[in-house]
């Protein structure tokens, strides 16, 4: 069993985030959207490890509670 890293793991990840905000300059909410929709897809074949993408599934839900 693999474990979700959680901890910063990016390669120049300022750098990143510029080509991430770059590939959605200009697009509509719909685009923007359908764009994060198919790089998860592709993320995730690439992990390819259904225990590590659960794991990650739960830190994206875990993220988005505030309480």
């Amino acid at each position: 069993m693999s474990t979700l890293i959680t901890t910063p793991n990016i390669d120049d990840a300022d750098g990143f985030y510029a080509d991430l905000l770059a590939l959605h300059e200009g697009r509509d909410k719909a685009e923007s959207d359908a764009i994060n929709a198919r790089l998860i897809l592709v993320l995730a074949n690439h992990i390819g490890d259904r225990e590590v993408l659960s794991q990650a599934m739960e830190a994206a839900q875990a993220a988005g509670h505030h309480d």
